[in-house]
C-alpha cells in the first residue's frame, strides 16, 4: 500500500513513521537553564550517525509558541548530556516527558541523582549506564518549528560494571539493560531479545 507523503497531513505522517521505525533508542537529555538550574526530557528521534567525527542526532519537534525547553537550552548554550535509559529508570524517564514549565527542575523532582561532567557545564543522570557529554555541531532548523540537533560527543561516562575490557573499549551491551520507543503513546521494549547473525565473508572478485 502506498501512502505518498507529499499528499498527507502531518499527523498521518507521523503515525506512519512512529508505528514503523522502531525500536528507537531514547535520548535522556539534560540541559543547564539560564538560571542555572537543570533541564531533563527523553527523546525517541535520536541516534549515532557517525563515528569520525563522534556526532549523534536528536529530532525535536516544536511546540506552541515555540522550542521545547531543552532545545531552547540548547540554542544558548550549545552543551547538552545524552543519557541512555536502563529498564529500571524508565518510570523516571517517563516521568520526566511531562510538559512541565520551563523552571521546573525534573531530576530534583522524581529523586535523579546527578553527577558533574567533565567537559560540558550540565551535569549528568549519575544512574544511567551511559551518558554522553555533547557540543552542538549543527542545528538544522525545520520548516514546522524544532530542529534537529547534531551533537558531537566529546566524553562519555560508562558504568565500571558494564565494562568487558576497559583497556580494549568492550562494553557488556547486554548488561546495560536499556530501553526502546515502540509504536503508540505508551509501548516500549527491554533490549534483552538477542539472536546472533554473523555477516557473510565477502565475494570473492573474480
Amino acid at each position: 500500500m502506498l501512502f505518498d507523503f507529499a499528499t498527507l497531513p502531518r499527523e498521518a505522517r507521523s503515525k506512519l513513521l512512529h508505528s514503523t521505525v522502531v525500536p528507537r533508542p531514547i535520548a535522556w537529555v539534560v540541559t543547564r537553564l539560564a538560571t542555572g538550574g537543570t533541564n531533563a526530557a527523553p527523546f525517541s528521534f535520536f541516534n549515532v550517525v557517525a563515528s569520525e567525527p563522534p556526532l549523534l542526532c536528536i529530532g525535536m519537534a516544536a511546540r506552541s509558541g515555540g522550542d521545547k525547553d531543552t532545545l531552547a537550552n540548547i540554542r544558548r548554550s550549545g552543551q547538552f548530556v545524552v543519557n541512555l535509559v536502563s529498564a529500571d529508570l524508565s518510570e523516571a524517564m517517563n516521568q520526566t516527558s511531562a510538559d512541565f514549565g520551563p523552571d521546573v527542575d525534573e531530576l530534583s523532582r522524581f529523586g535523579l541523582t546527578t553527577a558533574p561532567s567533565a567537559r560540558v557545564d550540565p551535569p549528568r543522570i549519575a544512574d544511567s549506564p551511559v551518558a554522553m557529554e555533547c557540543e552542538v555541531f549543527r542545528l538544522v532548523d525545520l520548516d514546522a518549528g524544532g530542529a534537529v540537533v547534531l551533537g558531537r560527543v566529546v566524553a562519555m561516562h560508562v558504568a565500571e560494571e558494564m565494562m568487558l575490557d576497559p583497556a580494549r573499549y568492550y562494553v557488556d551491551t547486554p548488561k546495560l539493560g536499556l530501553i526502546g520507543r515502540m509504536h503508540g503513546g505508551g509501548a516500549y521494549l527491554r533490549t534483552t531479545d538477542l539472536f546472533e547473525m554473523p555477516r557473510p565473508p565477502a565475494p570473492e572478485r573474480t
